[in-house]
């Protein structure tokens, strides 16, 4: 294959995906108006989140990929390290999704070797940006996309996370966010446990419970599976790059949780049945 030449005032300079789109082998430049739901089932990842902590950034993912109601994969990876010190995460249709990490990471190392240095962790987002922007014709026909991406930003010293909409639009989120179908369960489960300059092992526990209680409320969602040793898949961004974190680690970490939830049903209060509640509505 030979090198691609172009002319002067039109080269494309470190941006791969710029490359790929001018040579017509762009996966996320076709599309069109939309012409409805797509005519098969398409398998769809779900649950998505991103914690920041004490020194960085905790992302998690449920390993559950659906097709309409049936379940497609039991172990689909959503969590991937983009570069060194930044990952991503994706919910929506599966195929488009992972061509686009893989395009991501692509993009990124293209850069990084041409420039001789890492994108700045903003400029890396909003490279991701343009990607899902691109995507928007197919969007419309139902192959969304919506990825969620965080890193570790070495100028700033701190972890940051960034989330997106289907048109492209880029936001920076200060603390933690979570997406796919059973986003806001695992949202309001991180609201009401986050707290600032949490510990490694806190920031890991409260990604593991948001899943649990996501996978609780909604059936696209999937929860640890102990039968076939299936776990979420939980990674770390901190100063010394990315690091996934041992199933081991999160196996026990959803232990704790359960034992947790199980210990407070016990201690609930029982309610009054019969006379006694009979009683009760009286006396109010």
């Amino acid at each position: 294959m030979t090198l691609p030449v172009f002319a002067p005032g039109q080269d494309p300079g470190p941006n791969f995906n710029e490359v790929v789109r001018r040579l017509g082998l762009s996966p996320f430049a076709g599309g069109g108006p939309a012409a409805g739901p797509p005519p098969f089932d398409v398998a769809h990842g779900t649950t998505i989140c991103a914690v920041r902590y004490a020194d960085g950034v905790v992302m998690a993912g449920d390993r559950r990929a659906t097709a309409g109601s049936a379940i497609a994969h039991r172990t689909m990876e959503k969590v991937h390290p983009a570069d060194t010190h930044s990952g991503v995460a994706i919910a929506g249709a599966a195929g488009p999704a992972m061509e686009m990490v893989k395009l991501f990471q692509l993009q990124l190392e293209h850069y990084e070797k041409v420039e001789g240095q890492a994108l700045s962790l903003e400029g890396k987002a909003n490279q991701l940006s343009q990607m899902v922007r691109g995507n928007l014709g197919m969007a419309m026909q139902g192959f969304v996309v919506v990825p969620l991406f965080a890193g570790y930003d070495l100028r700033r010293a701190k972890g940051r996370i960034y989330t997106y909409d289907p048109t492209g639009g880029r936001y920076e989120e200060t603390e933690y966010h979570a997406d796919g179908s059973g986003g806001r369960d695992a949202r309001t489960t991180i609201k009401l446990g986050f707290r600032e300059a949490m510990s490694r092992k806190e920031g890991i526990e409260l990604c593991v419970r948001a899943l649990w209680q996501a996978a609780d409320e909604d059936s696209a969602t999937g929860g640890p599976d102990v039968v076939r040793g299936i776990y979420p898949t939980v990674a770390t961004i901190t100063a010394a790059g990315f690091e996934p974190v041992p199933e081991v680690e999160v196996a026990a970490a959803f232990e704790r949780v359960i034992a947790t939830l199980s210990s407070a049903e016990v201690n609930r209060p029982a309610r009054p049945t019969g006379a006694a509640a009979s009683r009760k509505a009286k006396r109010s």
